[in-house]
């Protein structure tokens, strides 16, 4: 069921984005010959008397097309119709290719908000507290045999207020109450703040851990301000959306600028596939607000990297629009086609790779 919410999810990010070209090319009278809803065989189709464009819904539905009459003519059979894309005027063409990527950015925002103005907005439940927080228990591990999940915010040990200033100084009140503890001596009592408001003692008793040559819970431990959520107004969620879309699509391209150099965030770096495979596995774990939160993310990636200047996506097919602008006469559309038909074989090339890698990494676990 989550497998097929995650491919739901990235056929609906895509169609979005192609309905955004087709919907500009009907604003700006560019014949659209074809809109389909994924890739291979046609499982159901119709075609449109006033417009003559076909709508096909195909087996694959993990991508899309919005094919626009004489674009891509590597052949220069259409280079004198006034109705092929290339004749257009080019800043028609610019804004019918920009608009691909502009409703993944508007979709990623309005869902945002959307889910604001429903849900509300967490803020801080005590102002400049800072806890220990749970990142990840190990399975097998101590705190997992107690009951310590991921995301628990330890508010206690052994009776002992652990609220500090700063998140050096929580994590350090967390570390040094395991070192303390020695074989013999009694569970340490723990309590932890759950999901804001569930609050429960748990009792954890260390074991020795040889590699690390100490007594250990298991834990990766950070540290956190506990929040509670409450209703956002119409301004505030407005600002709220837009600055988580913000402050995800700076994430996104700091990635991007990391990934020729950082080896982890290339190995990191996954398909289709293994997208679908994270976006289940944490919708499964964490529930819906993780669905909308990947949901925003991944719209946002899809609408950053088509902006990308790569030979067969929307960033490239913008830099000949603006070159075209520059010397004030278009490049030979049969030469343009050419190039992107060469980027569009290396991207499937590169989408096959990371299949395999996904699939790869998937059976190995």
């Amino acid at each position: 069921m989550y497998i097929i919410f995650a491919i739901l999810m990235l056929a609906v990010l895509i169609v979005v984005h192609e309905f955004g070209h087709f919907m500009a090319a009907r604003l700006m009278k560019i014949d659209v010959t074809e809109f389909s809803v994924g890739f291979g065989p046609r499982l159901l189709g119709w075609k449109s008397r006033k417009y003559e464009t076909k709508f096909s819904i195909r087996a694959v539905p993990l991508g899309g097309y919005c094919a626009f009459y004489g674009e891509d003519d590597t052949k220069g059979i259409t280079k004198d119709d006034p109705r092929a894309f290339p004749n257009h005027n080019v800043w028609k063409r610019m804004f019918v290719i920009l608009m691909g990527p502009m409703m993944n950015f508007v979709l990623a925002f309005v869902v945002t908000l959307v889910f604001i103005w429903s849900v509300g907005i967490n803020v801080p439940a005590e102002e400049g507290a800072i806890y220990p927080y749970i990142v990840e228990a190990t399975e097998g591990s101590a705190a997992r045999a107690a009951g310590i999940q991921k995301d628990d915010l330890i508010t206690e040990i052994a009776g002992r207020s652990v609220k500090m200033t700063t998140g050096d100084d929580a994590v350090m009140a967390f570390q040094e109450a395991v070192k303390g503890w020695h074989e013999g001596d009694e569970p340490i009592r723990m309590t932890v703040l759950r999901s804001g408001t569930d609050t429960s003692e748990i009792l954890v008793t260390p074991r020795w851990d040889e590699e690390a040559g100490r007594m250990m819970v298991g834990v990766s431990i950070s540290a956190a301000t506990p929040t509670v959520r409450r209703a956002a107004g119409f301004g505030e969620g407005i600002r709220e959306a837009w600055n988580i879309c913000v402050e995800s699509a700076g994430t996104i391209l700091r990635l991007l600028k990391e990934l020729p150099t950082n080896r982890e965030v290339l190995e990191n770096t996954t398909g289709v596939v293994g997208t679908i495979a994270e976006v289940s596995h944490l919708t499964q774990e964490y529930g819906l607000e993780m669905f909308i939160n990947l949901l925003v993310v991944i719209s946002i990636n899809l609408g950053l990297m088509n902006l990308l200047p790569i030979p067969g996506l929307d960033g490239s097919r913008l830099v000949f629009g603006i070159i075209e602008v520059i010397r004030r006469k278009p490049i030979p559309p049969e030469k343009e086609a050419m190039v992107h038909m060469i980027g569009m074989v290396a991207l499937f090339g590169l989408m096959i790779f990371f299949t395999y890698k996904d699939i790869a990494r998937l059976i190995t676990g």
